[in-house]
């Protein structure tokens, strides 16, 4: 059984408002990623529990109480303020895998849905549409993705910030 496929469908992530970047990059690399700036420290431990979600967070008070707040959890407290350190940490302790990377919609974290060109044309820069074949939409906003220039570039940050 390929494990990084697996890794990412069981994986799921919870951010707190001091790590939502880490997952929206989390989201690029294809497994579920919330995040949640505005919930109170018990929320996020309730929510993180009860959906089976692994917490980021960079504030230690938060996981010294998350017993007290609503029962253990798993969670990774982050060291590195920087961005690719802490998608780094993550990807080292939890064996994370780019396999599955651009699978997923960056805004609503959703999985993307292939699509041919005439479904999505409508939604298409004329440049887009003479140039690309390939496309993947968001269900729920309807979002439209492509392997552009922009997926390359991701793809290569995605991979200096791998371990």
């Amino acid at each position: 059984m390929d494990r990084s496929y697996n890794s990412a469908r069981v994986l799921r992530f919870l951010a707190d408002a001091n790590v939502g970047r880490l997952g929206r990059w989390l989201r690029a690399l294809g497994y579920d990623a919330d995040y949640e700036p505005r919930l109170p420290d018990s929320g996020l431990v309730a929510r993180a529990r009860a959906e089976g979600r692994v917490l980021l967070t960079r504030d230690q008070e938060l996981m010294r109480r998350r017993a007290v707040v609503g029962g253990e959890v798993r969670a990774i407290l982050l060291r590195d303020g920087d961005l690719g350190g802490q998608l780094r940490q993550v990807a080292r302790e939890l064996g994370l895998s780019l396999d599955l990377a651009l699978t997923r919609c960056l805004e609503c974290n959703l999985e993307l849905v292939p699509r041919s060109a005439d479904e999505v044309a409508h939604r298409l820069p004329p440049r887009v549409r003479e140039r690309q074949r390939r496309f993947t939409q968001c269900p729920g906003c309807g979002r439209v993705y492509w392997p552009g220039s922009h997926w390359e570039r991701m793809r290569r940050r995605l991979a200096a910030m791998a371990p």
